[in-house]
């Protein structure tokens, strides 16, 4: 029977904390299944992963670094859980919160729950708090919804939504697309707070300026995708 709930990690050079959150998700007293892939890592975070004794893990490998949106759809592609959530592999987010993410799913009151970081005020580096203001306003403009937080890494919706959503996005404009996505197709959406413990460059932070610009972008360009294509 397959499990209630897959985890999918998307790894690239985690050799820090790979082991602990893996174990820490392990920990999680729900029916799951974990799908850890590794988007070509250059340090030892493959060693590691092979070395990990976890009967729910399953590890996928990529030839090299495709990003997190490819590493997504691949976790996807190898998923047989009922919901899906998206566990990035440092210890940001906590998977204690898996709970209040997928309640909402199982009472029918939701197709997609966001993990909302910033309910009681913003964390982190400064141009990071700027940065998910901006593009927060940018997307709740383009779509005149009000959402707290469309980067959080934390979504999770059936296997099936995710699936409907047909992603193509390779890089970290998959936060925006996924959402994007989800209001064109009309689904219920609800933010949920959740724990954030952010940390730095020097911890292994990657998002960069350049990601932010290629965010915008692909909102941009699904915003106006079908009106450039009826032209």
């Amino acid at each position: 029977m397959p499990p209630l709930l897959s985890v999918i990690v998307p790894v690239y050079n985690e050799e820090k904390t790979i082991a602990e959150i893996l174990n820490l998700i392990d920990s999680i007293k729900i029916d799951k299944e974990v799908i850890a892939v590794d988007d070509g890592s250059t340090d030892r975070s493959r060693e590691i992963l092979a070395k990990l004794h976890i009967p729910s893990l399953k590890v996928v490998l990529h030839p090299e670094n495709l990003g997190k949106g490819a590493a997504f759809r691949t976790g996807l592609k190898n998923a047989s859980g009922d919901i899906v959530i998206i566990q990035d592999a440092d210890l940001e987010y906590n998977p204690n919160d898996y709970p209040k993410l997928i309640q909402p799913i199982l009472d029918k009151r939701a197709d997609l729950v966001l993990g909302a970081r910033f309910v009681k005020g913003y964390k982190g580096l400064f141009l990071h708090q700027f940065g998910n203001r901006f593009l927060t306003f940018v997307l709740n403009a383009l779509y005149g919804i009000r959402l707290n937080d469309i980067n959080t890494c934390y979504k999770a919706a059936k296997r099936e939504i995710f699936t409907l959503l047909d992603l193509k996005a390779r890089d970290f404009s998959l936060e925006q697309e996924i959402l994007i996505k989800a209001l064109k197709n009309k689904l219920r959406l609800l933010e949920v707070p959740i724990e954030y413990h952010p940390r730095n460059y020097s911890q292994g932070k990657k998002i960069r300026i350049q990601d932010g610009l290629r965010m915008i972008s692909k909102m941009l360009e699904l915003k106006f995708e079908r009106r450039l294509n009826h032209e």
